[in-house]
């Protein structure tokens, strides 16, 4: 379960924001939630579409247009050192694009994942050397080369960076080091993706006559599919990039992108930058993962379409065994959960497997992170060495903890959100010790949240009422596909979808009458019944069949309207301390030690039902909110320890099987009571 949180509206502001611009009221409710409220900031998220600030405000600029010039005259040969995710591969495709457009004499350069790691290496520059180059430009990276930049200069090889990460300390010796987040860059926007910083150095070569709208539109669609890719905020230059990407895909010079989209299902559809993020960068993204880099540019810059279509071919079958690489290691933890629960008791969940796939444990992080509400952290054995990758929730810095146990780890970087690291793999358990010493002893531990906009009045849901969102798309990073809450709606009826694939809830209040969709979950799988009380999160979007228009409404989350997530979330955090041996106070202890009325509630609930095979969450709801979640938690392994119940829990589902006992048992002998008796009252 999530903290549903439910965003804060100024009514006053959104009614003069809707008078003031002639707005709906929903749009210019979700503006007031978001912060979108001056004049200028309104105009520019709605409006603009090609208005990009002078690159010449970023630092160093100037010295890059110098020195490439320069290279330019001199007819050196110029590399553009990449990198391998969507990001490095479109920026190292649009920047080569240009160059090659321009007559330059330029190379590309992708390093493999999986034998030279992310950014520049020795390695690379001597192979570099060999082919004469006198110029590398990066993109996407460099800002941490600085021992690589200082060997590539000694071989006579200048180098200029173009990056969009952080500093770690000092400035590589480049010629020019075009990054947004140097502590003297003053450039006003500083959130661009690393195609974004290339396509600014595009327009310092352009000069002062630079027609920005032309190079839009011979460069926008790898703009916006490197930009999406990388997770920046859609606001700002990014939003432009976006918004002018998603309509130059659809009408491409580029045989690449038209195969890939027409191989990956996307032909004839109505592009968001959600199909972008879910089809399109993945593919690109799989050849990376999996150690051919270098197809995804080959891919952007052929104008081959045959060799378009093998590609592409090879990208989604790429990306297919990809997700089936992930399945079979998120299979594995799976089944480490079941043998061993308290795995994921731990503040952030560590976990560890040998040979697991470098490319694709970042993507494991991110699941187990959205199934367990924890920042995750997967970790690759592979002999005496381990790599391993991390996702956080919002508000927990988890660069931060990575940082706090740097004497264990050889590599280590990222930011609050996500992180890599390497370390000896003899240091795992002690790693796992050390960090989650740092997340007890964070403030305020966060769970992760469930954010809804604002609640709706289902009498109001109308399709004009969805249509007037549509002003707000590009839906992405910073600015995600608003999330409504339907708040105590009666459930009268469910109904199986797609041999029972998914379900459509027949909801209703005060007389409006509503379908909504879920998705991939089978009516076994539905803890609920007609006649339940639920509060739903869902997204808003058109349906049109046989020429008319509806609104269709997709659940993304549903609880108990009686359930209270903060409460549920807090009692299970007790539990899991306990469980850890992690010290809690005697108002905690006895917040979750139950009585033998409350062991009688329970099990005579799971006998009468032939045991329970919904998340145990729901068993709040189903006990009306009689047991705290702390409490059935215990119950549960109290039993289990007695042999009255086998409980198994898992990533998908959890179950809780009713064993035969002859004879009475005393629930006081079970060790987590006996245990927590020893806490409340010493013995």
């Amino acid at each position: 379960m999530k903290l549903w949180t439910v965003s804060e509206l100024n009514k006053a502001e959104a009614s003069e924001i809707q008078t003031k611009y002639e707005l709906p009221a929903i749009v210019a409710m979700l503006l007031q939630i978001r912060n979108i409220k001056s004049q200028e900031e309104i105009e520019d998220f709605l409006y603009n579409e090609s208005e990009i600030a002078s690159p010449f405000e970023i630092k160093d600029m100037d010295k890059a247009v110098s020195r490439i010039k320069k290279a330019l005259d001199n007819d050196e040969l110029i590399c553009v050192y990449g990198d391998y995710d969507a990001d490095g591969v479109t920026s190292t495709a649009l920047l080569y694009s240009y160059f090659d457009a321009i007559g330059a004499n330029a190379m590309y350069y992708i390093p493999s994942r999986e034998t030279e790691g992310y950014g520049m290496n020795n390695s690379a520059v001597d192979f570099l050397k060999e082919k004469g180059v006198r110029l590398i430009v990066t993109v996407d990276n460099g800002i941490a080369a600085l021992s690589e930049i200082d060997y590539a200069s000694s071989l006579g090889i200048d180098t200029v960076v173009t990056d969009h990460h952080m500093p770690t300390g000092n400035l590589p010796n480049a010629c020019a080091v075009v990054d947004l987040h140097r502590q003297d860059c003053h450039s006003k926007f500083k959130n661009l993706s690393g195609v974004g910083v290339a396509f600014k150095l595009i327009m310092a070569l352009e000069g002062e006559y630079c027609d920005v709208n032309s190079l839009l539109d011979n460069y926008a669609d790898l703009l916006s599919i490197g930009t999406i890719g990388d997770i920046v905020e859609l606001k700002g230059e990014n939003r432009v990039f976006v918004k002018r990407g998603l309509q130059s895909i659809m009408n491409s010079d580029r045989v690449g992108i038209n195969a890939l989209v027409e191989s990956s299902g996307l032909g004839g559809k109505n592009l968001t930058a959600g199909n972008v993020s879910f089809t399109l960068v993945p593919r690109i993204n799989a050849v990376g993962r999996l150690g051919l880099s270098g197809k995804s540019v080959e891919l952007l810059l052929t104008e081959d379409e045959e060799q378009a279509n093998e590609i592409s071919s090879q990208l989604c079958d790429d990306n297919a065994e990809r997700r089936q690489i992930e399945a079979e290691i998120l299979y594995k933890i799976d089944l480490e959960i079941r043998q061993n629960p308290s795995l994921v008791f731990d503040k952030i969940i560590v976990i560890d497997g040998e040979n697991w796939h470098q490319g694709v444990i970042g993507i494991v992080a991110s699941r187990i992170k959205d199934i367990y509400g924890k920042p995750t952290i997967v970790i690759s054995r592979s002999g005496e060495l381990a790599k391993a990758s991390g996702r956080s929730v919002e508000g927990f810095p988890l660069c931060d903890a990575v940082f706090a146990c740097a004497d264990l780890l050889t590599h280590y970087g990222g930011h609050p959100m996500a992180v890599g690291l390497s370390l000896e793999s003899k240091n795992i358990d002690l790693f796992r010790k050390r960090i989650n010493e740092f997340a007890n002893s964070f403030s305020n531990m966060p769970f992760d949240k469930l954010n809804i906009e604002c609640k709706l009045n289902p009498a109001f849901l109308s399709v004009d009422l969805v249509e007037s969102l549509s002003c707000l798309q590009p839906f992405g990073a910073g600015n995600p596909t608003p999330i409504f809450g339907l708040y105590k709606m009666t459930l009268d009826n469910i109904i199986p979808l797609s041999n029972n694939k998914h379900l459509k809830l027949v909801l209703s209040k005060n007389g409006a009458v509503i379908n909504a969709l879920y998705f991939f979950t089978a009516t076994e799988e539905f803890p609920y019944q007609k006649g339940d009380l639920l509060d739903l999160a869902v997204t808003l979007d058109t349906n049109e069949y046989n020429g008319n228009v509806s609104v269709s409404v997709i659940v993304k989350a549903v609880k108990a309207d009686s359930d209270n997530p903060l409460e549920i979330l807090e009692s299970s955090r007790i539990f899991e301390d306990f469980c850890l041996g992690n010290p809690l106070n005697k108002q905690q202890l006895l917040s979750i030690l139950p009585t033998r009325d409350d062991f009688v509630l329970l099990y005579r609930f799971l006998k009468s039902n032939g045991g329970y095979n919904f998340s145990i969450d729901t068993l709040v709801h189903k006990l009306d909110n009689k047991l705290s979640f702390g409490k059935i938690r215990v119950i549960l392994k109290a039993m289990s320890e007695l042999k009255l119940i086998e409980v198994t829990e898992s990533m998908k589902s959890d179950s809780i099987k009713i064993n035969q006992v002859s004879g009475k048992v005393s629930l006081d002998s079970a060790p987590i009571i006996r245990k927590l008796n020893e806490g409340c009252y010493g013995g």
